[in-house]
């Protein structure tokens, strides 16, 4: 358990992903700007801590998207009821989040239902954690998964997501937890197994969409994208309508985080190998099959 007491604090653990996925640091960072201005009930309390939440990771738009509200929520309540609308918002926040969760999930697994094969459990690919790990409720990507697997056999399988393994130590847990069948997949072996025929679909998470549908997600999720479209298969982005980002035209617009060069290093490359270690890519519209959010499925 990580306990979180104030703006400082969790912007620090959202930076190291000891808080990470799109909609949960936007439920996080909302209750450390609610925390903060209620130790420090003033405006200059509030800026700051303001900034640097919304600062802390640059390529998930759900950060900006929430402490902008609690800001919003406290400068219009004045400055003696400024930490209880604070409150009030980021819990509001939350309990939109738990329910776009159940939702997203829903309309996902009905879309998959429609085009997947019936007489054998499926087989679906997913990409990094986005699963209750990665959000306020049951999660997005790995959400809709859990709900097709509460209707019909499944067989999942969990690409590492280099560099920090979140595939291989939070969806695997979750999976495990969850009862559902799995494999491990290494991340430049899960394309190739597409190709053979071995998915039957791929189901993500995401942590922005452009304007025009491209799509950001974990490092890795564009050469899946890339070998769902050849070999005909579903490629499925799902998640909240606070990651749709309006104001971005194009992916070629998403600021891509750029991570240290030790996560990708650590004990087995040479020292000073320069290193880039991109967060994320983005996969172009072109190549997704369907986007999923708690309003329903849209189309490129």
């Amino acid at each position: 358990m990580l306990e979180l007491t104030g703006a400082a604090d969790t912007a620090e653990a959202i930076k190291r992903l000891a808080v990470r996925g799109a909609p949960l640091i936007g439920v996080a960072a909302a209750y450390g700007l609610a925390m903060e201005i209620a130790d420090h009930p003033d405006l200059g309390a509030l800026e700051e801590g303001w900034d640097e939440l919304r600062t802390a990771r640059p390529t998930a738009v759900n950060l900006a998207w929430a402490v902008d509200r609690v800001k919003a929520a406290a400068l219009a309540a004045g400055p003696v009821r400024m930490a209880g609308a604070a409150r009030a918002e980021a819990e509001a926040i939350e309990r939109e989040d738990v329910a776009a969760s159940a939702a997203l999930a829903r309309h996902g697994a009905d879309a998959l239902e429609a085009v997947l094969p019936t007489d054998r459990p499926a087989r679906i690919m997913t990409h990094c954690n986005s699963g209750a790990l990665a959000a306020g409720g049951r999660g997005t990507g790995l959400g809709v998964i859990c709900e097709l697997a509460d209707r019909r056999p499944v067989h999942v399988f969990s690409c590492e997501a280099r560099p920090l393994l979140q595939g291989a130590r939070l969806t695997v847990w979750e999976l495990r937890r969850a009862g559902i069948a799995h494999e491990l997949v290494v991340d430049a072996a899960a394309p190739g197994l597409i190709r053979r025929g071995e998915v039957d679909a791929v189901v993500t998470g995401f942590d922005r969409v452009a304007a025009n549908g491209d799509v950001a997600n974990k490092v890795g999720t564009y050469p899946l994208a890339l070998a769902a479209h050849a070999a005909g298969i579903p490629f499925v982005a799902a998640g909240p309508s606070s990651s749709v980002d309006a104001d971005t035209p194009t992916g070629d617009a998403i600021e891509i985080e750029e991570r240290g060069a030790d996560e990708v290093l650590r004990d087995w490359a040479p020292a000073g190998t320069a290193v880039r270690n991109p967060a994320f890519d983005v996969t172009p519209a072109e190549l997704v099959w369907a986007i999923v959010t708690e309003q329903g499925v849209r189309r490129p």
